[in-house]
């Protein structure tokens, strides 16, 4: 992408003033976070599908809370990145309308962005599994059964075998379909049904953005297509935008 593409992504922005950021795990990996799909990602050395799932909470707890008190561990350690803060300051300025992420680590939030749909969850929310009640994150890493039934925790993040919340998605699917701009930013949209974001976006004549270091299945939907480092690009179009 050239200087003039930032400029007309830029124009573009200010003129709607209702652009729309879906974010992935190559968000996180610039503040230090593994992803899971990259070659040197988590399914490397641990297989989600068999830790980050229904039946390892229910069959094979102490698993199940290994592999999540580490990740909670790593992310408590964690801090936003010039991406995570140029996205806050944006929402800030009325030019973003809200976030949409896949990732759990609420490092959005921690930057200041107001407006971010969880279609995965969070770490920062804890619950029981046997009667819902609400817990703490560090209950759940020192294995503290739950204050109200005595069972055990589990992260209120979406497993795999548990649908998104319900919430978040429509919320989601009703602000792709508003957009102005649709800013993908380190996802390799593969996942459904969030995946088709994009495609929601462009029928509705949005100007659909990606950038994301691999090719995505989505980027012949893109008018404009990167593989630069997050904050690298947000920081030159950043630097186009008048607030």
């Amino acid at each position: 992408m050239d200087t003039a593409d930032f400029k007309e992504i830029a124009a573009k922005m200010m003129g709607s003033r209702n652009t729309v950021v879906f974010t992935g795990a190559g968000m996180s990996t610039e503040s230090g976070l593994s992803d899971f799909r990259s070659k040197d990602g988590m399914w490397n050395v641990q297989d989600p599908m068999e830790l980050a799932t229904t039946s390892a909470m229910r069959d094979s707890y102490e698993k199940f809370h290994a592999f999540y008190a580490e990740r909670f561990g790593q992310m408590g350690e964690a801090r936003p990145n010039e991406g995570h803060k140029i996205l806050a300051k944006w929402e800030s300025a009325g030019l973003v309308k809200c976030v949409i992420t896949q990732n759990i680590d609420g490092l959005h939030a921690a930057a200041g962005s107001r407006a971010v749909h969880e279609l995965h969850g969070s770490v920062g929310s804890v619950r029981c599994m046997d009667c819902g009640a609400g817990s703490t994150p560090e209950a759940f890493v020192v294995l503290k059964p739950c204050h109200a039934c005595g069972g055990r925790l589990r992260p209120g993040v979406v497993l795999f075998g548990e649908n998104l919340p319900p919430a978040a998605l429509d919320a989601s699917w009703n602000a792709a379909e508003e957009a102005g701009v649709l800013m993908v930013l380190g996802s390799s949209l593969q996942v459904s049904p969030a995946n088709q974001m994009p495609a929601i976006a462009k029928r509705a004549g949005a100007m659909v953005v990606i950038c994301n270091r691999d090719i995505t299945p989505m980027d012949h939907l893109a008018d404009f297509r990167s593989s630069d480092g997050i904050g690298s690009f947000l920081t030159k179009l950043d630097s186009h935008i008048s607030l």
